[in-house]
């Protein structure tokens, strides 16, 4: 499997800024969920991922969103994708089931607007076109399998409004279920109390010959990569290792070595003004832990700040617990025990390679990307 990048998206070098910043929390996504929305106005975004189902509604309410509904449940689309190359009966009847509740409540709320996407799963399945067919007769809904570099745009987008007015260089680290994005973003050349504005106008698909002379004062990407192990193909390819340590030890030396094409990871950038940014189940959980969160409370998470020391005694405590152990962890949660080592994994070998020691923690994703850029693209997000 090799990592994808956008043809003519070459990494560029530069003289690198140097320290930590840390994320500052901003106003939460959410602030409130309404019961009975009022009037119009609402929009939708739903990624059909390789593990999960997931949707929000929401409206626009001044620079966020406030969430109206929402739905998450995981489907597993991807089980057993790795071994036939196909999408198997049983996760897609899943699939189809939980799509037929989103499209109901689509249509409880009445929304017109929305973008309904499908991410590594459907992009590697050779029968993915049909499925795609197959949702569109059995529940009206119309989904579309976006690129890769798609993917991680939106998912840049969703962290905008964590990004600290200090920051120069951010990495921005989007574990899903069958790949992992990684964008490397210079903010340099942006002043500072606009970059989080200019971060909702990142483009990958810029050949960089192209900067600086059409894009001034907007974001750079330095560069990105698409990897195509998400929690669920990295822990399929490691089934065959009985050992618990043994297989994590091997999950997290084999993701690091599909960085290599990675212009960052032979060039990394020194610790002033660097930020990196995660967002995935992966990381939520591994800062609830860390909280000793018994029931997952999103407005302690999202913004929070941990250490590379701090995410290694989580880790280090998951294995501890082996896999019965994780399997009753409340902090950790029955949907989530069979993937946490796999992305823990990926995490560490993140953490391992980066020059910080400090990231923020993001509890948004493509579906807030996808809500952002629709409604910065209507007009009506008051984004400064």
């Amino acid at each position: 499997m090799t990592p994808e990048r956008p043809a003519g998206a070459a990494a560029r070098s530069r003289e690198q800024g140097s320290s930590v910043t840390a994320g500052v929390a901003p106003a939460p996504i959410e602030p409130k969920r309404l019961t009975r929305p009022e009037g119009a106005g609402l929009y939708a975004a739903l990624d059909l991922g390789t593990n999960s189902c997931r949707m929000l509604i929401a409206r626009p309410n001044g620079a966020q969103f406030e969430v109206v509904d929402s739905f998450s449940r995981p489907v597993e689309l991807g089980l057993g994708l790795e071994a036939s190359g196909r999408l198997g009966y049983a996760p897609m009847a899943r699939t189809v089931h939980a799509l037929r509740i989103c499209r109901r409540k689509l249509d409880v709320h009445r929304v017109t607007r929305m973008r309904l996407v499908a991410t590594e799963a459907c992009r590697r399945a050779r029968n993915a076109r049909e499925f795609i067919g197959k949702i569109q007769r059995e529940t009206g809904l119309r989904l579309e399998i976006i690129p890769p570099e798609e993917e991680a745009r939106l998912a840049v987008i969703s962290c905008a409004p964590l990004v600290a007015p200090e920051t120069d260089q951010l990495l921005v680290i989007d574990i899903g279920g069958g790949s992992t994005e990684l964008v490397w973003i210079d903010l340099s050349g942006v002043d500072a109390l606009s970059r989080r504005k200019a971060m909702m106008q990142v483009r990958l698909d810029l050949d960089s010959a192209q900067w600086p002379a059409e894009r001034p004062g907007l974001p750079r990407v330095v560069d990105w990569i698409s990897v195509p192990l998400g929690v669920a193909t990295l822990r399929d390819l490691f089934t065959d290792v009985d050992d618990d340590a043994a297989r994590f030890a091997l999950m997290s030396w084999h993701f690091e070595e599909q960085l290599h094409s990675f212009s960052p990871y032979q060039n990394p950038a020194p610790r002033e003004g660097f930020q990196i940014i995660g967002t995935s189940g992966t990381v939520t959980t591994v800062a609830a832990s860390y909280l000793g969160l018994k029931r997952y409370d999103r407005t302690k998470v999202d913004g929070l700040t941990m250490t590379s020391d701090q995410i290694d005694r989580v880790i280090r405590d998951y294995l501890a617990l082996g896999p019965v152990g994780r399997r009753y962890d409340p902090r950790i949660g029955r949907e989530r025990h069979g993937l946490i080592m796999s992305g823990a994994a990926i995490l560490q070998a993140l953490m391992r390679v980066w020059p910080t020691d400090v990231m923020s923690v993001a509890d948004r994703g493509l579906r807030e990307g996808l809500l952002y850029a629709l409604m910065t693209r209507d007009g009506v997000l008051d984004v400064g």
